[in-house]
């Protein structure tokens, strides 16, 4: 999986419009990011690259980049 397509895949489940998020945007700037965009994160990160992300980790999260580079592992062109 390309970082841009697990950009798409969260825009889709925490409802924001496709193709708005690019990886700078500060966590806060999004609406819909919360406890449950957390939640739903982990386990799309686990079912489709096989790895297990730590809340701890993302809470210290601060930018959608810090997000993506907890799955960087499993990214294909993950720099």
């Amino acid at each position: 999986m390309k970082k841009s397509e697990l950009l798409r895949e969260i825009e889709e489940a925490i409802e924001v419009p496709v193709g708005s998020l690019t990886g700078e945007e500060l966590l806060t700037d999004i609406p819909t990011w919360d406890s449950l965009a957390i939640i739903v994160f982990i386990a799309l990160v686990d079912e489709k690259l096989g790895l297990m992300v730590e809340g701890e980790a993302l809470a210290n999260a601060r930018t959608m980049n810090d997000v993506i580079a907890l799955a960087g592992p499993g990214l294909e062109d993950f720099a």
